[in-house]
């Protein structure tokens, strides 16, 4: 499947050019002219890259790239007219990937585009499906952060701790009475349930917790 790239560029000409140029490299193209629309779709665009202006009407290009970054690895390229600009991008740390300044050839922006994603494509191959940070309280499956309660967190974070075990219910029960105190035996399905719902959204078709009939439950990614 090809990648998904998201362009937010407010002047309309360019954006249909560059959406343009990025389709006939064999990727799909989603355009948007508005910071704050851009900004309500991304989350729900599934993007592998983000084409980002930094003047942009409603939400501004910078704004939006410290949005998402606190919550993705999508590599994303900064578009900004002004070249002293890129000095004070590179200073904000903003967490882009790359920085174009207009104006720019669109064939120069694919190269960058592909020669992005081949890093990407490499890093997500050689890093693991899910990685805890614990101090931090973070669950990111497949560098997409996972939206968890405190105890999901907990349970979940010990269970990729230990992949292939199993985790009886009264396990669990302990590992949630951790974090509340009147957890029931009934709430760890529950909790499971929303478990496998939000692992599913970030690794589609994987079954990642197994239900292992008489014993518990089991995780493996």
């Amino acid at each position: 499947m090809s990648a998904h790239i998201v362009i937010v560029e407010d002047e309309p000409e360019l954006a249909a050019l560059v959406a343009d140029y990025v389709r006939a490299a064999g990727y799909s193209a989603a355009v948007f002219h508005d910071g704050g629309a851009a900004l309500d779709a991304i989350p729900h665009e599934n993007a592998d890259l983000l084409v980002l202006d930094l003047m942009l009407p409603g939400v501004d290009g910078l704004t939006i790239c410290k949005t998402v970054r606190a919550t993705s690895n999508v590599p994303i390229v900064m578009v900004t007219a002004r070249v002293e600009e890129v000095d004070r991008l590179l200073g904000l740390d903003a967490g882009a990937d790359d920085y174009l300044c207009k104006p720019f050839s669109p064939r120069e922006l694919v190269a960058r585009i592909r020669a992005i994603l081949r890093r990407a494509q490499a890093s997500s191959a050689s890093a693991p499906p899910i990685q805890v940070d614990t101090a931090a309280r973070r669950i990111r499956v497949h560098g997409q952060q996972l939206d968890l309660t405190p105890t999901e967190f907990t349970i979940l974070a010990a269970m990729a701790a230990h992949p292939g075990q199993v985790f009886s219910r009264a396990r669990l029960l302990d590992l949630a009475n951790g974090d509340s105190l009147d957890v029931t035996d009934r709430a760890i399905d529950s909790h499971i349930k929303n478990l496998r719902r939000k692992l599913s959204a970030a690794a589609p078709g994987v079954e990642a917790i197994h239900s292992i009939y008489g014993l518990g439950y089991r995780f493996d990614l």
